[in-house]
């Protein structure tokens, strides 16, 4: 803690170099010039701009911005280059450690700063549409990694759970689903069950859809009311229930959904069990979070609990047995970012 303006001066002169660099993050990564560096090796402006398009005054201060940040290198020719460790960062769709949608994130929340003032000032809130496709798509991206590549390993170490979803012909629902990448994982994973995503979001269902095509795997565009009764083996939401204005309404929704004894499995954000000020670069991020988006979003729709990114265990612990189960349990999954799961009881 900063404990002389001074040195609280210093601290927010840090912070806003650190913002200028996520903007800056977010210019590279739509303009789709850290890809062309990765790609075909270091570049002068002119080059730049030649392979991947632009206007090459400003792939210049950009180009010497980003050297200046310690992204780039340049070479004794003058060109810049883009080191290994940086472009699997920002290029490598693949890899879990992509963060190029963070800033994409961040960057569409900032554009919302009006709505966003206006909201804390009378208490109303800014709905997803609002902030629009580079929001929608860099949750997406950020999250795909890890269904992909992470998911498919946790649930095979949950054997009762990972015996429900492999039985041929067992049917799954992906809560929530965005982008359709959990629920294409799932697909994968389990090519023997029916698996289906629902969101209440249209565009996300539409996204899906091309996210999954020529592969067996339903969405539709639905709101969690719709599921019916005993329809399913299994249901899962992945980073969601924090968004919703009525989480117990889903959970419940969830419970009817299942055959008797069907897994209801939540993954949400891992945050300490209780706020702390020393709380960390996490629990920092999930604030960020909530402050910018999900607490926002949540608000836009009333009646609404107004949860928050921050969710705590406690927290999702009484929407669940305000929703008719007994209790919830974390999961053994650990080493997946910045997720805990946890299987509802009951």
């Amino acid at each position: 803690m900063a404990s002389t303006a001074e040195q609280f001066v210093e601290r927010l002169l840090g912070a806003a170099l650190g913002t200028i660099d996520v903007l800056a993050v977010h210019l590279g990564d739509r303009l789709g010039w850290y890809r062309a560096l990765a790609d075909h090796g270091p570049a002068t402006p002119a080059e730049l701009a030649g392979r991947a398009g632009g206007d090459e005054r400003y792939a210049r201060e950009w180009l010497e911005q980003q050297a200046c940040a310690g992204i780039l290198e340049v070479g004794d020719d003058g060109r810049f280059a883009l080191p290994d460790g940086a472009a699997e960062v920002l290029t490598d769709r693949s890899s879990l450690n992509f963060l190029a949608p963070l800033a994409r994130m961040l960057a569409g929340a900032a554009v919302q700063m009006p709505a966003l003032v206006e909201a804390y000032r009378n208490g109303g809130g800014v709905g997803w549409d609002a902030f629009g496709e580079d929001v929608r798509e860099s949750q997406a991206d950020m999250n795909r990694p890890w269904f992909e590549h992470a998911l498919p390993k946790a649930l095979a170490g949950l054997p009762d759970i990972d015996a429900v979803l492999r039985r041929p012909g067992a049917r799954i629902v992906d809560v929530g689903c965005g982008a359709g990448w959990s629920t294409i994982a799932l697909a994968r994973a389990y090519p023997e069950a029916k698996v289906e995503g629902v969101d209440i979001d249209p565009p996300s269902i539409a996204m899906a859809e091309r996210n999954a095509e020529g592969m067996d795997v339903a969405f539709r565009a639905a709101d969690a009311a719709d599921l019916g009764e005993g329809g399913y083996d299994a249901a899962f939401a992945f980073e969601c229930i924090h968004d919703m204005p009525r989480p117990v309404d889903t959970l419940a929704a969830m419970r009817r959904a299942v055959v008797p004894g069907g897994p209801v499995v939540i993954m949400d954000e891992a945050v300490a069990d209780a706020f702390h000020p020393d709380g960390g670069d996490v629990e920092r991020l999930m604030y960020g979070f909530s402050l910018l988006i999900c607490l926002p979003d949540g608000r836009s729709h009333q009646p609404s609990a107004a949860t928050g990114t921050v969710m705590r265990p406690d927290t999702l612990r009484r929407y669940a047995v305000e929703a008719g189960f007994r209790d919830i349990e974390v999961l053994p999954i650990d080493d997946f970012g910045f997720w805990r799961f946890y299987r509802l009881v009951g």
